[in-house]
């Protein structure tokens, strides 16, 4: 009887799987399918979202990460114009500046040349003569050289040609008047007499 009862355990366990199986394997209901085609539209839906939400983000980054790649190029190209503009003002400034203080520099060197009793006033003016010269070179003011130079006509203004088989054809044999430079801008041309 025993045997009886364990097969009878036995055979209730493997129908009751059977019959899981068969409620596995049955067609499921039409609702059950409808709801499920919903769930996946709805998470390709989600789906679809979420991409078009990354790609805008992206986009938007993007755009915003080249305007501010244009906008400090612009600002960088703004400092290197204003300053270069700031440089091309103070050069301009003080060559004009220079340019008013120049008469003045060659009437006391014309002071100095002249011949008086009194040294101490001669010294005076070159010491004057001197101080104005250091001021001028402080603003990078430099003489233009002359005598024994070839002529060149954008530092040079010839007044006078000479014949002189000694020199060479070109050279600056004497100087009328000091030329100024800033830099490589020309504040004065220098007045020269020209060999041949």
């Amino acid at each position: 009887m025993m045997e009886e009862e364990k097969k009878t355990d036995e055979e209730v366990k493997k129908e009751e799987t059977n019959e899981e199986l068969k409620t596995e394997n049955e067609p499921k209901k039409e609702s059950d399918k409808k709801e499920e085609q919903k769930l996946e539209q709805n998470e390709e839906k989600d789906e679809k979202l979420e991409e078009q939400n990354q790609k805008a983000t992206n986009d938007e980054i993007n755009e915003l990460n080249d305007r501010y790649k244009r906008l400090f190029a612009e600002f960088e190209n703004y400092k290197k114009r204003t300053q270069k503009e700031s440089l091309t003002k103070r050069a301009e400034i003080t060559a004009e500046v220079v340019t008013e203080v120049l008469p003045i520099v060659d009437n006391l060197e014309k002071a100095v040349e002249v011949k008086i009793e009194n040294d101490s006033y001669q010294e005076g003016i070159k010491l004057i003569l001197k101080q104005l010269y250091d001021v001028l070179k402080k603003f990078g003011m430099e003489e233009i050289e002359t005598v024994g130079t070839t002529f060149d006509p954008a530092l040079h203004d010839a007044v006078q040609h000479v014949e002189d088989q000694e020199k060479g054809s070109g050279e600056i044999v004497k100087e009328y008047r000091k030329g100024y430079r800033i830099g490589t801008k020309v504040v004065r041309h220098a007045m020269v007499v020209v060999a041949n």
